[in-house]
């Protein structure tokens, strides 16, 4: 098995209960404690007219339950619409997970130039999700021409904040000196970061790392991945 791997870009939808800086007073917060309990009967009923009057974490909230069908028939389409007005209000999480839509053409014709626009906007303002995916595009070459040196940026900056696939991508990268200099330690350190956190890839290919490193590099990347912290953009 090769010890690069394809990751496939898949929706990963942040809960509404993520999505604001703060607790909210009013049928904001309610909606979000109904939809914590799974009560998405209420949280509807509290965010439709909230999300009809312009309000962009609301609509963002509907295009979540759209999306994943709660309390409500599963609709891309719909969620997608819902989705785009929170995103050109500037909403991230609404511009990553409607770039996700482009980018497997569910609910809108597929368009990976839209699904990059979108995760740009969501990447540069510091969504992880959307890092990894600009990182992705760029590697792979797919609405861009292929760069893997502006991969790897996307994947650093990704896994900085904890994107495991962020995480995996760059150790790969520097494995096999794609994108950045070749750095077996540095590959080494940044799976076992992603493996410490459930990848069990990341453990099967720091195996693979650890035969091209001697004792004294293995324990000095054990020592840097010890010693990582996460730094959150946001």
């Amino acid at each position: 098995m090769p010890i690069v791997r394809i990751l496939l870009v898949v929706l990963a939808l942040a809960s509404p209960l993520s999505m604001a800086g703060g607790a909210v007073a009013g049928p904001l917060e309610d909606a979000q404690a109904a939809h914590g309990k799974r009560d998405y009967a209420t949280a509807l009923r509290l965010w439709r007219p909230l999300a009809d009057k312009g309000n962009a974490e609301a609509q963002y909230a509907l295009g979540f339950m759209y999306a994943g069908g709660q309390g409500v028939p599963k609709n891309n389409t719909e969620a997608a619409k819902w989705w785009r007005l929170a995103a050109d209000q500037g909403n991230t999480f609404a511009q990553y997970n409607l770039g996700t839509l482009y980018d497997e053409g569910k609910g809108v014709p597929q368009n990976k130039a839209e699904a990059l626009k979108l995760y740009h906007l969501a990447a540069e303002r510091g969504n992880d999700g959307a890092q990894f995916s600009v990182g992705v595009l760029y590697f792979a070459g797919v609405a861009v021409p292929e760069n893997r040196t502006e991969a790897a940026k996307w994947f650093r900056r990704a896994a900085d904040q904890g994107h495991i696939g962020g995480q995996v991508y760059l150790a790969l990268s520097y494995a096999t000196g794609l994108g950045v200099p070749q750095d077996n330690v540095q590959a080494y350190m940044w799976l076992s970061v992603a493996a410490a956190r459930g990848d069990k890839d990341a453990i099967s290919n720091r195996n693979r790392v650890a035969q091209k490193l001697t004792p004294d590099q293995i324990a000095d990347a054990q020592k840097l991945a010890r010693d990582w912290k996460s730094k959150p953009e946001r």
